[in-house]
């Protein structure tokens, strides 16, 4: 999932520098892409000592933790017995995490097929906090960057993650551990080693809350370079977007009816399952349009809801969501050639393309708002500076700019659950129902229609239970 290009730029655009994309490397577009610049950070030093054998115990001594017990029996403690079973803290007397590798290049995809306990082996710079989320998610063991998690280009917010999660953090291995490790393999890491059996496959920089402290406070110093970086992107996306972002030049037509109505947009970003549930009460009420940006019209299938409307490139969504009888809008270069529209195809499905220089939650953005939405909510979406630059790119200029274009109809998902969280309890409810009953059995007792009610009402009773006991019998 890694890709070294730092532009902003969706499917098909001219970055504003000239960074050389990857070969497979996913449209720019999708939320879930994780892209930084080349680093030139060195591999880490050797540190410490080797330990040499251990004296003989006397009996009533504690035996002294190896390196890394202490990690593994927090682990164990953490993970339920099925991720144990899988090989995460064997007790074969080696210290650091044993169990089987998962390799792939771009995380998003790894963590499709991650089970718990097992060491990621991924290659991303800047590990962004969506990713780490999804690896914690996973239940990952370990995980082992072929790249810097932390080029210090800014304060990236996934190696934190990680670490409070207790997962064991290996930077900056080099690429040839992809060619010495095959999916499967069972591999053993500690410390900055990563082991084979008996063969070390790879060493690297072990990554500790007090290194990630310090490597984030260097990478402090470089948003000054980044802001730079962000409003020369942004120039260059005002150029060759202007009659979109003023006029709506370029916007298709759909089926689905947004004018007059609320649109809620749902990325799978930051903690978009927590925005859903505390939306519940929002959207039985509201009834707003569903739209899932890729992979998060599979979160609204996951809580319950089918999507009206799917809006992507098609790389990170789901067959089953693609084919829920949602409207597809495929997220095209801006040529017009859109990769993800011959998926869709495949699936049996009609779908429009949106050709745009923009990322896929932008343009789902300028699409509700083009097409009359009075209040566009937003859930997982990027919302301040550092979570633009935790996009993983050199600047988010079209996302800025769409802010700026949809203006005061955006709110996000988190202020919406604030302003409408009801005043009234459910226990206030209840008393309030409980209450309304007895008093109308008191009123219908001790009026005179209470003769003549009472054993119409005891009839019905007892018919009422007389069926429910045949349902048991």
């Amino acid at each position: 999932m890694n890709d070294p290009s730092p532009t902003t730029e969706p499917p098909g655009a001219e970055p504003a520098a000239a960074p050389r994309p990857e070969p497979g490397g996913e449209p720019v577009g999708d939320p879930g892409t994780e892209r930084g610049a080349e680093s030139g950070m060195k591999p880490g030093t050797e540190s410490g000592t080797q330990l040499g054998a251990e004296p003989a115990m006397e009996p009533r001594m504690e035996p002294r933790m190896e390196p890394g017990a202490e990690r593994r029996v927090r682990l164990a403690q953490r993970l339920p017995r099925r991720v144990l079973s899988l090989g995460l803290a064997r007790d074969d007397g080696l210290p650091g995490v044993t169990a089987t590798a998962r390799l792939d290049r771009r995380t998003k995809d790894l963590t499709k097929r991650l089970q718990p306990g097992e060491v990621a082996v991924i290659d991303h710079v800047d590990l962004d906090r969506v990713s780490a989320e999804a690896l914690v998610s996973g239940g990952v063991g370990a995980v082992v960057n072929v790249a810097p998690s932390i080029s210090g280009r800014y304060p990236n917010l996934g190696p934190q993650i990680l670490l409070d999660a207790d997962i064991p953090l290996v930077d900056d291995v080099g690429p040839e551990i992809f060619t010495r490790l095959r999916e499967g393999d069972q591999v053993r890491v500690a410390g900055r080693v990563v082991y084979k059996g008996d063969e070390v496959v790879a060493k690297g920089t072990e990554q500790t809350p007090e290194t990630v402290l310090v490597a984030l406070t260097e990478a402090k110093a470089g948003l000054a370079t980044q802001l730079e970086a962000f409003v020369a992107n942004t120039m260059e996306y005002v150029k060759r977007e202007r009659d979109l972002l003023i006029d709506g030049v370029g916007v298709p037509d759909v089926t689905t009816r947004l004018a007059g109505r609320h649109a809620l947009i749902v990325v799978r970003g930051y903690h978009y399952r927590e925005d859903i549930a505390t939306l519940r009460p929002y959207i039985r009420e509201y009834r707003p349009v569903l739209i899932g940006v890729d992979g998060g019209a599979d979160a609204l299938l996951e809580a319950g809801y089918r999507p009206d409307m799917i809006v992507g490139d098609m790389d990170s969504v789901s067959d089953d969501a693609l084919t829920c009888g949602a409207e597809i809008v495929v997220h095209a270069y801006r040529d017009g050639r859109a990769p993800g529209l011959k998926r869709v195809h495949e699936l049996g499905r009609e779908a429009v393309t949106f050709p745009a220089t923009a990322t896929s939650e932008d343009i789902a953005m300028l699409l509700a708002d083009d097409k009359g939405a009075t209040l566009i909510v937003a859930v997982g979406t990027h919302a301040n500076m550092v979570e633009f630059l935790d996009k993983g790119r050199a600047g988010m200029a079209s996302t800025f700019l769409t802010r700026l274009r949809v203006g005061s109809k955006l709110v996000d998902a988190k202020g919406v659950s604030r302003l409408y969280r009801s005043r009234i309890s459910t226990w206030s409810l209840l008393f309030l129902v409980l209450g309304a009953f007895i008093a109308i059995v008191t009123a219908v007792a001790m009026s005179p229609a209470g003769d003549v009610i009472s054993p119409l009402l005891a009839d019905r009773w007892h018919a009422f239970v007389f069926w429910l006991t045949g349902l048991f019998t």
